[in-house]
């Protein structure tokens, strides 16, 4: 894909400027709104995929970054979090981030979300992430995941399950 301009990835690019950033975001020529398709697009394992998933916990968004090695484990995560955690519409989606499923970003919404960091990503020296459109990508490290996110380091399944 030739594009290299679209409203929600120059709100991502602001953003991680905002922190000093500048990443090669890059264009894949194919949608890639799973990890494996990124995976594959960027020639890397899946659980080197961060990807963006918006839960509501208890009727509130969450942004839940996890390893594109395995699933998030919702009743488990709920029970640790201490409330119900419930899958986003694609309308609250849209609204919380900006964005729209598929390329949600881990950061350039519109107003800051709660984030847990799967800790999971932390097994990768270099970890690519959605960069608000279903075509982008970026590459970032954990450390730098967690700083420019505010996010909170946490498994998102039980250790059997990751």
């Amino acid at each position: 894909m030739v594009n290299t301009a679209h409203p929600a990835v120059d709100r991502v690019r602001e953003a991680l400027a905002a922190f000093g950033l500048s990443p090669d975001i890059r264009w894949l020529d194919d949608a890639a709104t799973t990890a494996q398709q990124a995976a594959d697009a960027l020639g890397i394992e899946p659980g080197a995929i961060a990807n963006s998933l918006v839960f509501t916990l208890d009727g509130d968004p969450l942004l839940v970054l996890t390893s594109g090695a395995h699933r998030v484990d919702t009743l488990w995560l709920g029970t640790r979090l201490g409330g119900t955690i419930g899958r986003a519409s694609k309308e609250l989606v849209k609204s919380a981030t900006g964005q729209v499923i598929g390329g949600v970003a881990p950061l350039g919404h519109p107003q800051p979300l709660r984030t847990l960091v799967d800790v999971a990503l932390a097994g990768y020296p270099e970890v690519w992430a959605a960069a608000g459109h279903a075509h982008t990508v970026f590459p970032t490290s954990y450390a730098e995941l967690l700083r420019i996110t505010g996010g909170t380091p946490t498994p998102v399944a039980p250790p059997e399950s990751a």
